[in-house]
């Protein structure tokens, strides 16, 4: 989960050194949805040992 969140929020990072003016766009926006896709994947993998 963490390791998720850390390489896209890094992503989002590089992306606003490379092609943003000062803001933190990219940053925010992958951040959020690699907290969701986090998520996402631990909720699915705790309904597969429920099984």
């Amino acid at each position: 989960m963490g390791v998720i969140i850390f390489i896209f929020s890094y992503f989002g990072t590089w992306l606003d050194e490379k092609y943003s003016k000062g803001g933190s766009l990219w940053t925010i926006v992958l951040s959020l949805f690699s907290v969701f896709l986090a998520l996402y994947n631990v909720i699915r993998q705790v309904k597969n040992l429920n099984k």
